[in-house]
């Protein structure tokens, strides 16, 4: 195991210094391609919801997803983290290929992590149990034995990452709403990603906090290297956070660019005002 995480808990809790971190990605179009998709579309339920995606995400970046509620932006992280098959088109990932079998699916699932917008935890378990579970896939499932204790200093370093080591053993269901997020995000963290997806991760915490949860996604991205897909609802945050836009509408992609291009008319063309209605011509 790479980064933090390999180390002693002693160590992993000591204040961290500036050598050796990675820095951010001066340039978005500077860096490889992670992940590609190329004309991809998606159906939920035979209904056609994403039409010919082109779309490049590039390691190390900061990609916002933005558009009107119901447009299909936690449908394209369903389908970046593998989950949701593309009904047509190819979706490949770097250092796996194509993501057209059950070996490629599995090794590209082992390298993302997901934090969701309502936290998606289990109340009555500890925070510790509740990261523990990020990393259930690398164990059998059926096995009666305690975590490994590899793990559980896993689990407890990723806590302490987000500033919540102190509560480790508090059930969730005693943790206020940021709180349960930062466990949220330690979970995803434990699993050691290359690609962070969170879908809509602020959208239950008021504006103070959302701004530190996002310093914290940011802080996340430099000192473990990850490359973040995040779906937002709310635009200024997003100018504030990523390094690109996308934005989708009608079904495809309406915007792709860096936020000093995502003005007021790129906004509109995302989110058209409702027409007024036609005057009522009496005889």
């Amino acid at each position: 195991m790479n980064g933090i995480y390999q180390l002693p808990l002693e160590r992993a809790l000591a204040p961290a210094s500036d050598a050796g971190r990675s820095t951010p990605t001066a340039a978005a179009g500077g860096s490889p391609v992670l992940l590609r998709l190329d004309r991809v579309s998606i159906e939920r339920s035979g209904k056609r919801i994403l039409e010919g995606l082109d779309l490049d995400i590039r390691r190390g970046s900061i990609t916002a997803i933005v558009g009107p509620s119901g447009i299909g932006k936690s449908t394209l992280l369903a389908t970046l983290n593998g989950l949701l098959p593309p009904a047509s088109g190819t979706l490949s990932v770097d250092g796996i290929g194509r993501l057209q079998t059950p070996a490629s699916l599995l090794a590209h699932r082992r390298s993302s992590a997901t934090v969701f917008q309502e936290h998606a935890l289990i109340a009555r378990l500890s925070a510790l149990d509740n990261v523990l579970l990020g990393l259930a896939d690398r164990r059998h499932p059926l096995s009666p034995l305690p975590w490994p204790r590899a793990m559980r200093e896993q689990a407890l370093a990723a806590l302490a990452e987000v500033g919540l080591l102190g509560k480790a053993l508090d059930p969730v269901a005693r943790l206020s709403g940021g709180e349960r997020q930062r466990v949220g995000i330690a979970r995803a963290l434990v699993r050691e990603p290359r690609l962070l997806l969170a879908d809509e991760p602020f959208a239950s915490v008021d504006p103070a906090l959302a701004e530190r949860l996002a310093g914290e996604f940011r802080r996340l991205v430099r000192d473990h290297a990850l490359t973040l897909v995040i779906v937002l609802h709310q635009l200024d945050l997003a100018r504030r956070l990523a390094e690109r836009i996308v934005g989708l509408a009608d079904g495809r992609i309406a915007f792709d660019g860096p936020p000093s291009r995502f003005d007021a008319a790129a906004q509109a063309r995302l989110f058209p005002l409702h027409p007024a209605p036609e005057p009522t011509c009496h005889p």
